[in-house]
This record gives C-alpha cells, structure tokens and sequence, in this order.
C-alpha cells in the first residue's frame, strides 16, 4: 500500500517529511520519493529501495524549504525503479504530484489530451501531472486545472499536488479509497 505525506509551514520539511515517510513504512513499498519548495525552486528527490536510501540522497543536498510532499510506492504501473518512482513534475516544472491508487483510464487520457508530450516513466501518475499543467495552459486557475483532472479519472485514488507558482498550497483529491 502507498503512502501520502504533506508538509505546510515553518520549518525544513525535508526531514519532517522523511521522518513522515518512515512512519509508514510498516506498509511495504518498493520506492520512495519527497518534493520540497523553496522560495526559488522544487527540488525532488526519490530513490528505488528504502527510505534510508532516499535519506542517503536527501540527506546530501543543502536544499531545503518550507513546503513538501512524500511518497511510499508499490507499482502498480512500470516497473520499480527511478524513474517511476514518485513524485512526479510536469514538463515545465511547475507541478508537482504524488499518486496512490490506479488510473484505469490513463491511457486514454494520454492519447486525447497529450499527444507530443514527452514522459519520463511508464506511470499513470505521470499522465496526472501532464494533465495539470495541460489545462493550465489553457488558461485554468491550478485549482480549476486540479478539479478538471480529477473529473476525468476513473478509479481509486489519493493525489496531492504542488504548484511551484502558488508554495502555500498543497491541492488534495481521494476519490473511491477507504482509509481506516
């Protein structure tokens, strides 16, 4: 089972969030994976393994800010590996999203709506991502860009999602899971 970690406020959410992340990692995973936003930058880092891999990773940059999410994976889609591993960033750079669950219709999605875009990993997740900035670009708040994606998903899922442009945000979606 995935996991979901979020940060807003004051203080480094690097370590808050791994520290997030090892708290769930009784789950099982296969990868893992934290986005933090600064003033300038989102800087993600994720590795294939444990977490104390991805801490190794983290651990080595200075980088740092006040906003973040995290991830635990077991792929569902692709393979485990870096690439596949979360979170994920739209082309731009702009977004940012972690994914629990499945997308039963990425593919299609994919097809209709992203034609020419390039992908980086074999995910559902990533289609997600591309699917945000997409509607941006057409001139859609991220909040009416997050709330349009969602309408077109089909399946069960948890998303959080980073703007780069709007960092004391973290745009939240569950649909069809049942948390305990």
């Amino acid at each position: 089972m995935c996991g979901i970690v979020g940060y807003i406020g004051y203080d480094n959410a690097k370590e808050l969030l791994l520290k997030g992340l090892e708290k769930l990692e009784y789950r099982g995973y296969d990868s893992a994976g934290i986005a933090v936003v600064n003033d300038d930058n989102t800087t993600v880092f994720k590795e294939k393994g444990r977490i104390a891999e991805l801490r190794k990773v983290a651990d080595s940059s200075d980088f740092d800010g006040p906003v973040g999410i995290g991830h635990t994976r077991w792929a569902t889609h692709g393979v485990p590996n870096h690439e596949n591993s979360h979170p994920h960033q739209s082309s731009n750079g702009r977004f940012t999203l972690v994914h629990n669950g499945v997308i039963e219709n990425y593919e299609e999605l994919k097809g209709e709506y992203l034609q020419g875009v390039s992908f980086i990993s074999e995910t559902d997740t990533e289609v997600i991502v591309q699917l945000v900035e997409y509607f941006s670009n057409q001139g859609l708040s991220t909040e009416e860009a997050f709330t349009k994606v969602v309408s077109l998903l089909h399946g069960s899922y948890a998303l959080g999602l980073l703007d780069a442009e709007d960092k004391d945000t973290i745009y939240v979606a569950k649909i069809n899971h049942h948390y305990y």
